[in-house]
């Protein structure tokens, strides 16, 4: 048994490799015409920090709360949930609706949902979402 992919499956991805090809000559082309005609006026105020139009006050590095990364954190847990619960959603739809393996797949999302609900729960109680 080969698991080498024959000619005519290579083929198929040739217009994806087109299209990744003219973006990246794309952007190479518009970087350098940036590079070759654009000004060149450096200055005190160019290099300066820009905080939204106003005189910048302090310096721009600062510690961040850890709550944001809490944050930061559960967004991502729910960002992977979502991930792993669309193919399932995708592939539920052609199961037979009566049939014994639906019903697993259906306790298994369950599992998997209740457990995402435990943590928010707990992050709930913890004080994960609190800006106080």
């Amino acid at each position: 048994m080969t698991t080498a992919l024959a000619a005519t499956d290579l083929g198929s991805y040739l217009p994806i490799f087109l299209i990744v090809m003219m973006a990246i000559t794309f952007a190479a082309i518009n970087i350098g015409a940036s590079l070759l005609l654009g000004p060149r006026r450096p200055g005190e105020t160019k290099g300066g920090t820009y905080e939204s139009g106003m005189n910048p006050v302090g310096t721009a590095r600062k510690r961040f709360n850890v709550r944001f990364y809490l944050i930061a954190m559960t967004f991502l847990v729910f960002d992977v949930e979502i991930i792993f619960l669309f193919p399932w959603a995708a592939t539920f739809s052609n199961l037979e609706p009566m049939g014994e393996n639906a019903a697993v797949w259906l306790a298994r999302i369950g599992f998997f949902l209740f457990t995402t609900v435990v943590m928010y729960v707990y992050g709930v109680r913890k004080g994960v979402f609190k800006f106080d």
